[in-house]
């Protein structure tokens, strides 16, 4: 058994439904992919990592706008039901919450950060792969037949 029929074996679908596949692996069949693996078009864009930069810079800053708008929502409580037992209850939940939100922001705030530098790596990988096959005899003539 070839170590490609043991993963599949091991990982593959077992309803018909999607599976892992290395990248050595024989393609499905009809899918046009080359021996030993793929069609060998495997290409890296940063467009994911960037936009998913954006998108936990937004969850901050509509985290942080949720999370102040906490405390006015709760003034004029103690004062308007004062001597209920709910108050201190209603007083611990805001708190959580407020610490909660604040957790969730300063973690999209550090994926923000970790997401552009992954984005910003993998583009200067790319463009320095690039570079050094350029100095390849023949690397030129690959690459306008693609």
């Amino acid at each position: 058994m070839s170590y490609s029929e043991r993963w599949q074996e091991l990982f593959g679908p077992t309803d018909g439904g999607p599976a892992m596949r290395l990248a050595s692996a024989a393609p499905d069949p009809g899918t046009g992919g080359g021996a030993g693996g793929g069609p060998g078009n495997l290409k890296h864009s940063n467009g994911p990592w960037t936009s998913a930069s954006g998108t936990a810079g937004d969850l901050r800053t509509s985290t942080e706008t949720s999370r102040s708008a906490l405390g006015p929502g709760h003034e004029g409580i103690e004062s308007g039901a004062a001597g209920l037992s709910s108050v201190a209850a209603l007083k611990s939940v805001l708190t959580s919450w407020e610490e909660r939100l604040q957790s969730v922001r300063d973690e999209c705030e550090q994926l923000k950060g970790t997401l552009l530098t992954v984005a910003k790596e993998m583009g200067e990988t790319d463009a320095a792969i690039n570079t050094s096959f350029k100095g390849v005899d023949g690397a030129g003539k690959a690459d306008e037949k693609r």
